[in-house]
């Protein structure tokens, strides 16, 4: 099934492009389980998005664009970000252990699942519910309060052919 490209509105349209590279996050971790990876090499990947990327992402949905309706779809939105946090900080405190591969696995299950429901779920609601003044000012303080996401990650352990770090 092809999917129609989704429209967004152009206030938030930074947001939707900082889920693009959360999608190819989910893939990264995905290749590395694929591949047989040590589990710490990929979950050092996994704490330097949350720090570089997830993180600063989740608290300006949260800052920004959530502040403005408080309902069961932005609850849900907010309740996955906890979520997520919980099992990245999971992931941190018991690297090494046996139940590390699962818990990669549901973190990109879990992030996958959290921007399919924002972008087509999650945002139309919300570009339906604010009004054009209350998008603008959004768009405002994306602009303002916001950096774009970068992965400049070192160690490209998704890339089968990339050469590997020893650390």
């Amino acid at each position: 099934m092809i999917r129609k490209p989704i429209t967004r509105n152009e206030h938030i349209k930074k947001l939707s492009r900082d889920h693009h590279f959360s999608l190819l996050f989910c893939w990264k971790l995905r290749q590395g389980l694929k591949n047989n990876l040590e589990p710490q090499r990929i979950g050092e990947y996994v704490q330097y998005f949350w720090q570089q990327n997830l993180q600063p992402h989740f608290k300006e949905e949260e800052k920004i664009l959530f502040a403005a309706i408080k309902d069961r779809q932005v609850q849900r939105a907010i309740n996955e970000h906890k979520q997520i946090r919980q099992q990245i900080q999971d992931l941190a405190n018991n690297s090494g252990k046996n139940d590390t591969l699962k818990t990669l696995a549901r973190i990109a299950d879990m992030v996958d699942d959290h921007v399919r429901y924002e972008e087509r779920t999650l945002f139309p609601h919300l570009e339906k519910k604010l009004n054009k003044e209350q998008l603008k000012n959004i768009g405002e303080q994306i602009q303002k309060y916001s950096s774009p996401l970068i992965d400049q990650y070192e160690d490209e352990f998704w890339n089968i052919n990339a050469v590997s770090i020893d650390k």
